[in-house]
């Protein structure tokens, strides 16, 4: 099945374009974005919104149409678990089925100053309406916080017997959050305990499939709850001990 995008007419290629160009806001830097846009491959070209940045940057929205569609029924993707329990069923499902508390460390790392990612899903009040890992009676949760060194985190986790390490990365400019998420790996794969820990990356513009190609064990992007976390730590720690 072919898709394409629409905004009026189903089919009509129309998308909606952001960007910004280093010139000044005026006719001339709205011609320049409209030309950008028609070069880039859209057949049709309207800037619609235009603000000055500063003296010689200007933010443009454009709306173009493409003939360019996808084969929808071909995309494979794999999510982290396709099943998530809630607080009250990952609690049992840990008492049950493993008999102890989980020992869970989580950190925004590197320069990284951002919180609102780890502190969603590892603070006791958790977001929006999901209650974060800190409150999980079967839990027992460490927040690091940020700015929090590679080597810190992994000698914390050795320290606390962590069952799994979450990593935060908010700030992804020039790919930095791929460099220090494959740091980490490394450092973890030298350090002798990589199949004792479980390892998770989250972020705005993390998923699971860039996750997975770094050597986590999984990833959680957008959208995701701590109850989506837990149920993935509960069960891989139960698929590993299954497979001992």
């Amino acid at each position: 099945m072919n898709i394409r995008p629409y905004g009026d007419t189903l089919d009509d290629g129309a998308v909606q374009l952001s960007f910004t160009l280093p010139v000044k806001n005026n006719i001339k830097g709205e011609e320049a974005a409209r030309l950008f846009t028609l070069k880039a491959g859209f057949k049709e070209a309207e800037v619609v919104y235009s603000t000055s940045l500063s003296e010689e940057f200007t933010f443009y929205i454009v709306y173009g149409k493409t003939d360019i569609s996808i084969d929808y029924s071909n995309i494979q993707v794999k999510e982290a678990t396709e099943n998530f329990m809630d607080y009250y069923e990952v609690n049992d499902f840990i008492k049950k089925e493993i008999g102890r508390k989980l020992v869970i460390v989580g950190a925004c790392t590197g320069s990284d100053a951002h919180t609102v990612g780890i502190d969603a899903i590892m603070n006791m009040k958790g977001y929006n309406f999901h209650y974060g890992l800190e409150r999980y009676p079967m839990i027992d949760a460490y927040n690091l916080g940020a700015q929090v060194l590679n080597e810190e985190l992994i000698e914390f986790a050795k320290k606390v017997k962590a069952d799994a390490i979450l990593i935060s990365q908010v700030v992804t400019q020039k790919e930095v959050h791929v460099k220090n998420l494959t740091e980490f790996v490394e450092m973890i794969e030298a350090e002798g305990i990589r199949k004792d820990i479980i390892i998770i990356a989250g972020g705005p513009r993390i998923s699971n499939k860039l996750a997975l190609e770094l050597g986590y064990d999984a990833g959680f992007g957008r959208g995701t709850y701590a109850d989506h976390v837990a149920t993935f730590v509960c069960e891989k720690i139960v698929e590993r001990n299954r497979n001992k």
